[in-house]
């Protein structure tokens, strides 16, 4: 569970609260950054990708993943850019902890195991069990029918859950409320991580409004913008994705103009609306669909 911080702004010396947010990872355990107490806050004045995402490691399975840097807006319109403390310095702190574990339990502790190794002996003088266990087949020879019936029934169990478990054990999604340009690709980012595409970043490729986000086979694009999304934008969408044989989303803060829903829908490409809260909403029967197979 994160905790509050104090933050006091540099530019007009006022303090607030800040609760550094938790990011989902793949796994389903929460990645939340450490802010680095010591370190002030910094202003932001040129944005840049490098700035804006940091590589944050799971604490339960130890996957590495990108994330938005923790950012908070002051009332004097200043942008606050947050340390947090070095991850690769936690990553120096695990192997000492490796080599304690392996110093308390000591060598001679191990070495009772040669004594089970001299039990293999015993177990070669007990050769008398195994004996009866003929008979035991024997007998289960005459219900061989049942024990051929027995070997489905396993294999049968795997093959069952094993396309429904991801979306069973799915937890619901955790927007983030969104109250900057910045706050809507988080959500779009975090979205797309709950929808199964683990390694999201930045598209190489800059589209004309927006910002892009991409994992594989998947582009994505993200308007904060007020204005409606044209249809031109939709349709230089699907024209990128198709030129890297991927799929396509749409995220809009604003909505979408009529004919760029019309033609999203020749397109088949899913639009989501991004609501104050930070949870997509589909837009079309597309969007509906990848909402409702997760991925």
């Amino acid at each position: 569970m994160s905790e509050s911080v104090p933050v006091r702004c540099p530019a007009c010396r006022r303090e607030h609260r800040f609760t550094a947010p938790s990011y989902p990872c793949a796994c389903g355990a929460p990645v939340t950054p450490v802010l680095d107490r010591r370190t002030a806050p910094s202003a932001v004045a040129h944005r840049s990708w490098d700035d804006e995402w940091i590589a944050l490691r799971c604490p339960a399975c130890g996957r590495q993943g990108q994330w938005p840097h923790p950012e908070l807006g002051c009332a004097c319109g200043t942008a606050l850019r947050l340390p947090v403390t070095d991850p690769s310095a936690d990553a120096h702190a695990e192997p000492p902890a490796a080599p304690c574990a392996g110093h308390a339990g000591a060598g001679p502790a191990v070495e009772p195991s040669p004594e089970p190794a001299s039990s293999p002996p015993p177990s070669s003088s007990t050769p008398a069990p195994p004996g009866p266990e003929p008979t035991s087949t024997s007998t289960s020879t005459s219900t061989s029918h049942s024990a051929t019936s027995r070997t489905p029934t396993p294999q049968a169990r795997p093959q069952t859950p094993q396309p429904r478990t991801p979306a069973a054990q799915r937890s619901a999604f955790r927007p983030v409320a969104i109250r900057t340009a910045r706050d809507a690709v988080t959500s779009a980012a975090l979205y797309l991580h709950w929808l199964g595409h683990q390694d999201v970043r930045r598209a190489d490729q800059r589209p004309t409004s927006g910002i892009g986000l991409a994992s594989r086979g998947l582009l994505a694009q993200v308007d904060p913008s007020a204005r409606p999304a044209s249809l031109r934008d939709v349709e230089c969408l699907w024209l990128t994705a198709m030129t890297e044989s991927a799929e396509c989303v749409y995220f809009s803060l604003a909505g979408y103009a009529d004919d760029a829903r019309a033609r999203a829908d020749q397109l088949r490409v899913p639009l989501f609306v991004l609501d104050l809260t930070g949870t997509p909403q589909p837009v079309n029967a597309t969007a509906g669909a990848l909402d409702a197979r997760g991925g």
